[in-house]
């Protein structure tokens, strides 16, 4: 288990690296004890030999202490072309190999060190170098390996030994270094992120960075941007969802007063007198729509927008009712109201939903401009192409702010005005969506906004007994 973790993984890599490292350290060290080990021999074997220089003759037995000492069976000391000095003892096998030791490669080193730790057979070999202090031309020594290849184990286990003690010792510190300066903070960003998930709408689990290393600093500010923008959207879906239930529960109430107010507006239609009979269907036609409008707003608090129910309906009819009941609800004497629609114009769509986006956006055009004080025109105009139709909503206002045009068709997020709450246009877009058509903002600036509004002529949605 401690494995599959970061420090159990970084601590195992980092022995099995420096015992790595240490391997390569061990055979040219190995290599160079051999080196010395044969060196040291032919010294020893060059101090006997000196015995030799005496007038006297070497008795044998210390002749046989003298080789004793220098751990050698032979020794040959050549000092010239002709003389030799030697002092020899019977050999108990012939001479398996002859190694140089004047000039030795590294190479040849290493794999002559290797194969006397490989071979366990205990063989005389035949060892040549150059006598010390210019003693002479060469010295030859023949030496059993049994000794040498059990001193080059003992040195290989120490040198091992001490590389194991240096590797733990090595990856324990950096284990804690890892440990404080890398899992630590990984760890306490782990905690903080299932202790926001608990509870995200906490403004105040969100993450303060804190981290000193560079990389983890900068996921821990990503980290506390990404909690504040989901921290501010789940606040905005929680007033959402409040002021939705809200809403849904005034609609209720409202329709049923006025269903009430229909009722008498239906007696005042029966009236003779002329204004009354002028006006009766107007009011009629307003209490309909808000009692539709609440009933929709019932719908959507449990699903959504109920689908349009299209019909063939007259464009420049529908435009100068809504431009009728606009005027009769703000009358505005700067404001100038125009439509350019052709008289034959009929479009396919549901007359009370494209009643509520043509207000929607034709109220926010005309308070536009009555934010400037000056006087201006808010225009109306169609045309009809091969495979839909466009409606377009132009005024002479001052433009839309960068700001709302970024969240232009977002629910109160991309109101104009400081007191608006931005649902007009995320009401108007969803209705011509729901027609399979877009709602699209084709300009703005000092010289005015445009709306376009596109309605296809087909569309899976629509029924064929109206085409």
């Amino acid at each position: 288990m401690f494995l599959n973790t970061l420090s159990g993984r970084f601590l195992l890599l980092t022995t099995v690296f420096v015992m790595l490292a240490e391997v390569l350290i061990f055979v040219p060290s190995v290599a160079r004890f051999r080196q010395d080990y044969l060196s040291s021999r032919l010294e020893r074997a060059q101090i006997a030999s000196l015995a030799l220089l005496t007038e006297n003759m070497v008795p044998p037995d210390l002749e046989k202490e003298l080789l004793a000492n220098a751990e050698v069976f032979n020794v040959v000391l050549r000092r010239d072309a002709v003389r030799q000095l030697v002092l020899s003892s019977p050999i108990p096998s012939p001479v398996h190999a002859t190694y140089d030791m004047r000039a030795p490669g590294a190479w040849t080193l290493i794999r002559d060190a290797l194969a006397q730790m490989a071979d366990p057979a205990d063989r005389v070999i035949r060892v040549l170098g150059d006598p010390v202090r210019e003693a002479g031309m060469l010295i030859e020594i023949t030496m059993p390996t049994r000794d040498l290849r059990l001193a080059m184990i003992d040195y290989g286990l120490r040198i091992l030994l001490l590389s194991a003690v240096i590797s733990i010792f090595t990856a324990v510190l950096l284990f804690l270094a890892v440990r404080r300066f890398l899992v630590k903070p990984i760890e306490r960003l782990v905690d903080h992120m299932a202790s926001y998930a608990a509870a995200p709408e906490d403004a105040q689990r969100i993450i303060a960075p804190t981290a000193g290393v560079i990389e983890l600093r900068r996921a821990e500010d990503a980290l506390q941007s990404l909690e504040k923008q989901l921290t501010a959207a789940l606040r905005q879906r929680q007033r959402l969802a409040q002021l939705g239930a809200a809403v849904a529960k005034i609609s209720h109430d409202l329709r049923n007063i006025l269903t009430t107010a229909q009722l008498f507006a239906d007696r005042m239609d029966q009236s003779e007198d002329p204004g009354v009979q002028r006006a009766a269907p107007k009011l009629v036609a307003s209490i309909r729509r808000a009692v539709n409008l609440c009933e929709s707003t019932l719908a959507f608090g449990k699903a959504e927008e109920a689908p349009p129910t299209l019909a063939r309906v007259d464009l420049a009819a529908l435009v100068a009712d809504v431009f009728e009941s606009d005027a009769l609800s703000a009358p505005d004497a700067q404001v100038e109201l125009r439509r350019e629609i052709p008289a034959d114009l009929s479009v396919r769509c549901d007359p009370e939903q494209m009643y509520r986006v043509l207000a929607n956006l034709i109220r926010n055009a005309r308070q536009a401009i009555a934010a400037t004080g000056a006087p201006g025109r808010v225009l109306v105009s169609a045309r009809e192409g091969a495979r839909d139709w466009t409606i377009s909503v132009s005024d002479t206002g001052p433009g839309l702010p960068p700001k709302a045009q970024e969240h232009l068709f977002t629910a109160f997020q991309g109101g104009t005005r400081k007191e608006g709450t931005g649902l007009g246009l995320a009401i108007a877009a969803e209705l011509v969506d729901g027609h399979g058509g877009t709602l699209t903002l084709e300009r703005t600036g000092p010289e005015g906004t445009c709306f376009a509004i596109t309605l296809p002529k087909t569309a899976a949605i629509f029924d064929p007994q109206i085409l």
